[in-house]
């Protein structure tokens, strides 16, 4: 009986720690309408900003939502507009995770925020370069990069490349609505899935 006891308890210990091992970079498609990309989330360095992302992931609330700021050898943003260019909701703002070591790279993803460094809430943004003067220390506070585009970086670059204008009142906005139609968590057996598992 002691021995079965124990067998239990190892066996749910060693469980858990396969479930912190594989959950540690969780993996989140997105399909436009521009095409699809994939992207690795680091929650190791970033575990206060890839909750708050996989939290508007899961509540679909990203789906609708457009890519409202678009700059050629920079980056380009989204997650925060409507394609009738409305602010959309929000959970509270997060703290600032800029100082973990993550780098602004080219294909790398980042909270976007005001001038206060812990307002991050929805809206994110990937870098077409390497953008060094975000980085921590750089340009304090810094950006907080949270993961990596691991596939369909061509899209990104697709996406960086469009006509933009002014509306609203805002600049940089394409003029052809690049709207997120589909976002979800990749199952862990499968970080390159581009679409969801048949129904």
């Amino acid at each position: 009986m002691r021995r079965y006891r124990f067998s239990a308890i190892l066996a749910c210990w060693l469980f858990s720690l396969f479930s912190l091992g594989a959950s540690a970079s969780p993996s989140v498609a997105f399909e436009t309408t521009l095409g699809s990309f994939t992207v690795e989330l680091n929650s190791e360095q970033a575990p206060v900003t890839v909750k708050n992302f996989l939290r508007y992931v899961e509540d679909g609330s990203y789906v609708g939502s457009i890519f409202h700021r678009v700059i050629p050898g920079f980056m380009v943003q989204g997650g925060g507009f409507s394609t009738q260019m409305e602010r959309l909701k929000t959970y509270p703002p997060i703290a600032n995770e800029a100082s973990n070591g993550l780098l602004n790279q080219t294909g790398t993803i980042a909270m976007a925020r005001t001038q206060d460094p812990n307002s991050a809430t929805r809206q994110f943004f990937i870098n077409l370069v390497d953008n060094d003067f975000l980085n921590y220390g750089e340009r304090p506070p810094g950006y907080a990069v949270f993961g990596r585009v691991t596939s369909g970086i061509d899209v990104i670059q697709k996406i960086g490349q469009q006509k933009t204008g002014v509306r609203n009142y805002m600049k940089d906005v394409p003029v052809e609505p690049i709207i997120i139609t589909r976002v979800f968590v990749v199952p862990e057996k499968d970080t390159t899935a581009t679409t969801p598992p048949a129904q």
